[in-house]
This record gives structure tokens, C-alpha cells and sequence, in this order.
């Protein structure tokens, strides 16, 4: 009984982490294909801006929708969350360099890939981490 309503929770919560990561993939791909193609900015520089931009914005949601914090350590918060995704980051770097640059598979489906890996990570690493209750 109360492993099935833990399983519970942590599947409406993996959704609704899914649900703000959705959201963030437009704050990711438009920064990254705005910086990549309008400004020529190299492709994992501007892959690590969209992505970090994506990031603040998730926080907050994730924050206030996802786990329902109401932890007053709102900066504390935010670094644990913002360390974690610093490390997706560089899995995510890692994925589209091995994608594209070494498989030349599309920078964007590369993305996509990555992105998805990356979710994986951030989700669990923040509900064992950031947000525990």
C-alpha cells in the first residue's frame, strides 16, 4: 500500500517533470538555433546557453509545480539543481559530439537524443537531491 502510493507520486512527478521539460525544450532549441544560425555562435556554445536558459526557467517550475518546494533555501535550492544540470550538461555535449560530429547524425536529432538522456539524469538526480522531502 504505501509502496504503491510512493510509485504513484514519483510517476505523477516524472510527468510532470516531463511536462516542464517539454516546455523548456522551445527556451532550449529557440535560444540555440537563434544563437547557432542568426549569430554564428559555435554550436556548443550556443548549445550551452540555450541549455543553461532552459535550466532557470525549469527551476522555477519544477520548483513550485513538479515537487512543490516550499523549502525557504530558494538559492541553496536553485545551486543543487543548477550543479545538476551542469553535469547533465556535459553529458549533453557529450552525446552530440559522439552523434554528430563522429556519427553525423543531424545537430538537432542529435539534440533530441541528448536531451532525452539528459531528462533521465536531471529527473532522478533532483528528487533524490534538490528536492527531497
Amino acid at each position: 500500500m504505501i509502496i504503491a502510493a510512493i510509485t504513484k507520486e514519483l510517476f505523477f512527478k516524472f510527468i510532470r517533470f516531463g511536462i516542464v521539460g517539454f516546455s523548456g525544450i522551445f527556451v532550449d532549441f529557440g535560444i540555440t538555433w537563434m544563437l547557432k544560425e542568426k549569430f554564428k555562435i559555435h554550436k556548443y556554445v550556443a548549445n550551452s546557453c540555450g541549455f543553461l536558459f532552459a535550466t532557470v526557467t525549469n527551476y522555477f517550475f519544477n520548483r513550485y509545480w513538479t515537487f512543490q518546494s516550499h523549502d525557504p533555501r530558494t538559492f541553496q535550492q536553485f545551486g543543487k539543481f543548477f550543479a545538476i544540470a551542469l553535469i547533465g550538461l556535459v553529458f549533453n555535449n557529450i552525446i552530440i559530439y559522439i552523434l554528430n560530429d563522429k556519427l553525423k547524425i543531424n545537430f538537432y536529432l542529435a539534440k533530441v537524443f541528448a536531451i532525452i538522456a539528459v531528462s533521465i539524469w536531471n529527473f532522478f538526480a533532483n528528487y533524490i537531491y534538490t528536492f527531497a522531502a
